[in-house]
């Protein structure tokens, strides 16, 4: 079969001949359609973000396709058949034609929602779910802060929460980006080139409107200042740092206010703990897919062989919402 691999001199990408997958008792053998891409894709390209161990080297973390074999056990532990149409969360190798995956690792494609939107739902909306619900134990009628407004996360967190009954404020760049995401119908969209964050955070903290839970991809200077105005028991949730990994802490606030700071990846999880959340997702989530509550944002589709393009427009950031690759 083919796959992307990564030249190791340039890090650029070639649509490129590999070994076949190797099918255990416990897996089912998909024929990918289309994969989505992730910021965890180009760190892994940059080497920066190994796969875990007996992963495949490409990358690819979420893929939508077709049940074409399924091992022994998986048949006895699964309901799982020939010619089912799944997507799948992986620990790598979706920017292939094939990939085998856990039988648990597996979810049905939710009811109107085509194969494209399909491949953009495990790994987001694994992870919107982790840090929304388990992490951050949200409940109705609490505010989340979910910073970087325009991503292809806050594109499936932000309407996730808003299905739930949570009251959403998110940052954005400039005017223009937050018309782009208008339909995500966050409460509070902050130009942060026009307002300061914590600033806005102060207001609603005196308005009674304080964060209770903020999911944070940017840390850098501002986050300390924004741990001022949050609400008693909060929870801040650092899941990246692009916009530095260091910043001022007043301890004192911190435990006054009871703050909670606490790290979280999705990827390194336990098979098991994925599962669940995958499993969560399916019982808790995929009615609200397909009531059309919440659906993933695409971007931009393009063929596999155009990975390059497509993570050049990660690079760039222009993106508002996901970019899918599609596999012929």
């Amino acid at each position: 079969m083919k796959a992307i691999l990564v030249d190791k001199n340039d890090r650029s990408l070639h649509w490129s001949d590999v070994p076949d997958p190797v099918m255990q008792s416990n897996e089912v053998l998909v024929k990918i359609e289309a994969t989505a891409l992730n910021r965890a894709d180009l760190m892994q390209r940059e080497g920066d973000y190994p796969p875990p161990p007996g992963a495949p080297d490409w990358m690819g973390l979420e893929i939508a396709g077709t049940i074409v074999s399924v091992g022994k056990e998986a048949q006895k532990n699964s309901s799982w058949k020939v010619g089912d149409k799944v997507c799948a969360l992986l620990g790598g190798g979706g920017y292939a034609e094939y990939v085998t995956v856990r039988y648990d690792m597996l979810m049905p494609i939710p009811e109107n929602c085509s194969m494209v939107e399909a491949a953009a739902i495990p790994e987001a909306f694994a992870t919107a779910y982790l840090n929304l619900f388990i992490e951050g134990k949200i409940q109705a009628g609490n505010t989340l802060l979910m910073n970087a407004g325009a991503s292809g996360l806050a594109s499936v967190i932000i309407p996730m929460a808003k299905a739930f009954g949570v009251r959403v404020i998110t940052t954005v760049l400039s005017d223009e980006i937050a018309a782009s995401i208008k339909h995500l119908n966050a409460d509070v969209v902050v130009n942060t080139r026009k307002e300061n964050i914590a600033e806005v955070l102060k207001r609603e903290l005196e308005n009674g409107h304080s964060v209770d839970v903020a999911i944070d991809c940017l840390g850098g200077e501002i986050m300390g200042q924004c741990l001022h105005y949050l609400t008693h028991g909060a929870r801040w949730i650092v899941i990246a740092a692009l916009a530095g990994q260091k910043t001022e802490i007043d301890l004192k606030n911190i435990y006054v206010r009871n703050v909670r700071i606490m790290g979280s990846t999705l990827r390194s999880r336990t098979p098991t703990v994925k599962a669940e959340i995958l499993a969560s997702l399916v019982r808790d989530v995929w009615p609200k897919v397909a009531s059309g509550e919440v659906k993933p944002t695409i971007y931009k589709v393009l063929p596999i062989t155009e990975a390059e393009a497509a993570h050049d427009i990660l690079y760039r950031g222009e993106n508002v919402g996901k970019v899918v690759l599609t596999v012929e």
